[in-house]
C-alpha cells in the first residue's frame, strides 16, 4: 500500500468540511438495518424465556398428538434445550455464510436476505400453533437463528463501509443498539399481561415480523457499499454514483475520496498481479495469511469474549439475586426488565462515546470494570445469606456490570472487524468473528448450568478470569482505530505479535515516510 493513499485518506476524510455527516440516506440505512435485521436478533434472544412454561405444554401436546404418549420431565427438558439452542446453531451457520453472501450478492443484497428469512421464520412461528407442530417451531428457530448470524456478520460491515471516517464508530454501534432494543422488546412483550399467554405465545414469537416487513419495503432505496463496488466488483462508475448519493454531494466534490478508492483498487490489482495464485479471499486464505493473524485473533477474541464474559449468565442469575433480596416474582420480572433498560441506555450513550473516547480506551475500561464487577458479584452471592446487606451489593453488582458491559464490550466487538481488516479480507474476517460470538454464546449456554451446579457462584470467577485475560490482550495488541483508515490499521498489524501497536495508540495526522 502506498503512503500517498494513506495521506489522502488521512487529510481528506478527517476534514469535516469536505466529508458529509448524517445525510438522510445514512439515517435511512441505519434505521432499516437496525429495525429489519438487528432488532430481530435481540428479540429472539430475549423473548424465549418468559413463555417457556406455556410453550413446553404445547410441545408435550404436539408430541402426544403426532407420536403418541406424553414426554417425561427429562425428555421435555431435553426438547426445550434443543428449541433454545438450535437458534445458536443457526446463528453459527449464518455467521459463516456472511462473508460469502456479502461478496456474492452484495452488502445490500445480504441485508435483504436476512429480512426475507426473518419474514419466513415469523410466518412459521404463527403457523406452528395452528398446525400443532413442534417441528415447525424448531425449524422457525433454526431459520431465524441463521438470519441472525447473517445479520451480525453483514450489518456492521455494511454500515461502517457507508460511513465517513468520523462517523464510523457511531454507525458501528447501530447493530448492537438494535439488538439491545430487540432484547428489551422481547422481554417486555412476554409479560403475562401482554402476549405471554397460552392463547398468544405464537404471536409473541412472531412479533418481530412486522418490523422486518417495514425494513424490507425500504431495502430497494438503500445504497450499495461504494467500497464494495470499487474494490470487490470493480464497478467504478456505479460506485461513484452510490458515493454521491450517500454524501449528497456532486462527484466533483468527492474527487479526493474517489481518488483514494481508485488508488486502493490499483494497489489491490498490483498485489493480485504479483500473487495471481492466491485468487479471491476465502476462509482458508484468511486463516493462512500471516499478516492477518493478529487482526483475526483480536476480532475473534473480542467477539467470543463478549459472550464468555458471562453476560447471559448474569442475566440468568439476576432472577435469583432479586428474589433473595426480597422481591416477589412480579417484582423480579420488572427488575430484570430494568437491567434491560440499563443495557439499552448504555448502548445509546455509547453512540457519542465510541467516537469521542475511542475504541481502545472504552474496551479497556469496560473489560477491567466488568472483571471487578464479576468478582464482586460472585463474592456477594456466596455470602448473600450470611450478611444482611449483601443482597443489595449483589443487585448493585448486576446493575454495574450491565452498565460497564454496555459501554464497551457490548457494542464495539460487533464492528471492530470492519476497522481492523482491509476491504478484501473483511467479509471473511467479520464472518469468523461473528462465528466466534455465536460459538461463545453456545458454549456458555451449554456449560453454565453444569459449572453452576459444581462450583455455584464461583462460576463468576471463571468469567472474571476470561475477561481479565482479554483485557491483557487488548492492552498490548489492540490499536486505536478511531480516525484511522483501515489500510493504515491493517499495515500496523502486519507483523503479528511483533507489532508495536500499544506504542502508537493515537491516530497519526501526517505520514511522512516514502511510498512502499
Amino acid at each position: 500500500m502506498t503512503v500517498t493513499k494513506l495521506h489522502i485518506l488521512d487529510t481528506v476524510e478527517r476534514d469535516p468540511h469536505k466529508v458529509a455527516g448524517w445525510t438522510p440516506l445514512l439515517v435511512v440505512a441505519a434505521a432499516v438495518t437496525a429495525l429489519g435485521s438487528a432488532l430481530p436478533v435481540g428479540y429472539n434472544i430475549g423473548v424465549i424465556n418468559t413463555p417457556a412454561a406455556i410453550i413446553k405444554v404445547f410441545c408435550n401436546e404436539s408430541v402426544a398428538a403426532h407420536y403418541g404418549g406424553d414426554l417425561g420431565d427429562t425428555q421435555l427438558e431435553v426438547l426445550w434445550s434443543i428449541i433454545v439452542s438450535v437458534f445458536l446453531v443457526g446463528g453459527m451457520t449464518g455467521s459463516m455464510s456472511g462473508g460469502w453472501a456479502a461478496d456474492r450478492i452484495g452488502r445490500r443484497g445480504a441485508i435483504g436476505a436476512t429480512i426475507v428469512l426473518n419474514l419466513v421464520a415469523a410466518s412459521m412461528f404463527v403457523a406452528c400453533k395452528a398446525t400443532n407442530s413442534v417441528e415447525l417451531l424448531l425449524l422457525a428457530r433454526l431459520v431465524v437463528g441463521f438470519s441472525s448470524g447473517l445479520s451480525t456478520s453483514v450489518v456492521p460491515m455494511y454500515l461502517t463501509e457507508l460511513a465517513p471516517i468520523h462517523l464510523r464508530g457511531a454507525l458501528g454501534v447501530v447493530c448492537p443498539l438494535g439488538i439491545n432494543i430487540g432484547v428489551l422488546a422481547g422481554q417486555f412483550a412476554g409479560l403475562d399481561w401482554m402476549l405471554g399467554t397460552a392463547d398468544s405465545w405464537h404471536q409473541l414469537l412472531a412479533l418481530f415480523g412486522p418490523m422486518s416487513l417495514v425494513g424490507g419495503l425500504l431495502v430497494p432505496v438503500l445504497p450499495e457499499s461504494p467500497k464494495y463496488l470499487f474494490l470487490v466488483r470493480g464497478e467504478e462508475e456505479r460506485g461513484v454514483r452510490e458515493l454521491a448519493r450517500i454524501r449528497r454531494q456532486p462527484e466533483e466534490r468527492l474527487s479526493e475520496e474517489l481518488r483514494a478508492m481508485r488508488m486502493a483498487s490499483k494497489d489491490d490489482a498490483q498485489a493480485e498481479a504479483k500473487e495471481p495464485q492466491q485468487g479471491e479471499w476465502t476462509a482458508a486464505r484468511v486463516l493462512r495469511a500471516p499478516e492477518l493473524v493478529l487482526p483475526l485473533l483480536l476480532v475473534c477474541a473480542l467477539q467470543a469474549g463478549q459472550q464468555l464474559s458471562g453476560i447471559n449468565a448474569v442475566f440468568y442469575y439476576s432472577n435469583s439475586v432479586f428474589r433473595t433480596a426480597g422481591l416477589n416474582d412480579v417484582q423480579t420480572q420488572y427488575a430484570t426488565l430494568g437491567c434491560g433498560c440499563v443495557n439499552l441506555a448504555t448502548s445509546l450513550l455509547a453512540l457519542p462515546l465510541v467516537n469521542g473516547c475511542g475504541r481502545r480506551v472504552l474496551m479497556l475500561l469496560s473489560t477491567l470494570s466488568a472483571c471487578l464487577c464479576l468478582v464482586l458479584l460472585g463474592t456477594s452471592i456466596m455470602t448473600i445469606n450470611s450478611i444482611s446487606w449483601m443482597p443489595y451489593v449483589a443487585i448493585a453488582s448486576v446493575l454495574l456490570y450491565v452498565l460497564v458491559y454496555g459501554l464497551g464490550m457490548g457494542p464495539i466487538p460487533y464492528f471492530i472487524g470492519s476497522e481492523l481488516f482491509d476491504v478484501g479480507p473483511r467479509p471473511i474476517g467479520m464472518a469468523l468473528g461473528s462465528l466466534s460470538n455465536w460459538g461463545g454464546n453456545f458454549i456458555v449456554g451449554m456449560s453454565f448450568p453444569t459449572i453452576q451446579s459444581v462450583i455455584g457462584p464461583a462460576s463468576f470467577y471463571v468469567f472474571a478470569t476470561i475477561t481479565a485475560a482479554q483485557a491483557i490482550l487488548l492492552k498490548f495488541y489492540l490499536p486505536e482505530t478511531k480516525g484511522r483508515d483501515t489500510a493504515e490499521v491493517a499495515d500496523m498489524l502486519r507483523l503479528g505479535f511483533k507489532s508495536k501497536v500499544a506504542k502508537s495508540v493515537k491516530p497519526t495526522t501526517n505520514i511522512q515516510h516514502n511510498s512502499a
